[in-house]
């Protein structure tokens, strides 16, 4: 059960959901996240970074705009793809920019995150 991905039509009866155990998950430390993404991905530790700097930018702009952040794995899939020698912003633009909206102003929010980082 993942209350994150329920709509209003098709939530748990609350009896069926005190039959679960309940976890709550958050993000990596920054430390910790860098080095996942370096080792999942195979890139380097301060391409891992810039990765992972980008995501706490738009993991604030959850619930303004945004449904969700950007998550270690998309961040994994941006690192493998520059590791195979796609250029950082394309790279970050096709898994961190292009999956997350398709509003335009947000859009653009995104990619000034990642033209802060990797320029194109």
């Amino acid at each position: 059960y993942n209350p994150g991905y329920q709509s209003l039509m098709k939530d748990l009866k609350q009896s069926t959901k005190q039959r679960f155990a309940a976890l709550d998950f958050d993000y990596p430390a920054e430390d910790l996240e860098v080095e996942i993404v370096a080792t999942e991905s195979g890139c380097d530790p301060d391409t891992a970074g810039k990765l992972v700097q980008i995501a706490h930018r738009t993991r604030n702009l959850k619930g303004h705009g945004l449904d969700e952040g950007i998550s270690t794995r998309l961040l994994v899939y941006a690192g493998q793809m520059i590791g195979e020698g796609i250029e950082p912003a394309a790279a970050c633009q096709m898994t961190l920019v292009t999956p997350l909206t398709d509003d335009p102003d947000m859009r653009e929010t995104l990619e000034a995150a990642v033209a802060t980082f990797f320029v194109s």
